[in-house]
């Protein structure tokens, strides 16, 4: 039998992970629950291990897989949700092309080009897709071919996945780290290298919130 908040925990995961194709952050864990800490969180998840709910994935940040959900809960109310979680209608957002190194964010978008997503993806302010490119970001769970939802925004949290703007003219979607005065681009793939740049070079244009794939 699960607490209500490890069911509420495990229903939010597994709606995340069917909707967007990755795993909730811990914040946004936090906030689906109305949690204060991020440490009730973790304590939350460690107990669904130990039920056999839910397992973390080795050697991917971010990387949970749901087991089961208990036949008693399959149909999980939607009253355990908070209601700015539960599925509602999708909004339309812009779809921007392929991130290419030498073209601005803006100058790859199409204006007769857009998604739709669902709400329950979407926070407050402006989003945007763009359509992934090559293998950088595989062990993120970003494959070529990929839609990712992007929050417009110039800040960006130590170790969260950016939309990185280099010298004004060369996109790219990396990991950001901070490193005194300079910046870490960081890809999720062994085949490719760490960019250390000067931060005067590095302009955040938005930060990854979602992703959706086709198969």
């Amino acid at each position: 039998m699960l607490t209500q908040k490890q069911h509420q925990l495990l229903i939010f995961i597994d709606k995340y992970l069917k909707e967007t194709g990755i795993s909730p952050s811990y914040d946004e864990m936090r906030e689906a629950l109305g949690l204060k800490s991020k440490s009730g969180i973790h304590r939350l998840i460690s107990a669904l291990e130990e039920r056999h709910f839910l397992r973390r994935l080795p050697f991917r940040a971010r990387a949970l897989e749901v087991l089961k959900l208990p036949a008693s809960e399959l149909r999980a109310p939607a009253k355990l949700l908070r209601p700015d979680f539960q599925a509602a209608a999708e909004q339309v957002i812009p779809l921007y092309g392929k991130i290419a190194a030498g073209t601005p964010i803006e100058a790859i978008r199409d204006p007769e080009a857009n998604v739709s997503v669902p709400s329950s993806m979407l926070g407050r302010g402006e989003h945007y897709a763009l359509t992934v490119e090559g293998d950088s970001m595989i062990n993120a769970g970003i494959l070529d071919g990929d839609t990712v939802i992007i929050e417009r925004t110039d800040t960006a949290e130590n170790g969260q996945i950016v939309v990185a703007l280099v010298d004004g003219f060369e996109v790219t979607l990396k990991r950001l780290r901070r490193q005194g005065s300079s910046i870490a681009l960081e890809p999720e793939n062994p085949a490719y290298q760490t960019r250390i740049l000067p931060a005067s070079r590095v302009a955040v244009q938005g930060r990854l919130i979602g992703l959706m794939r086709n198969y």
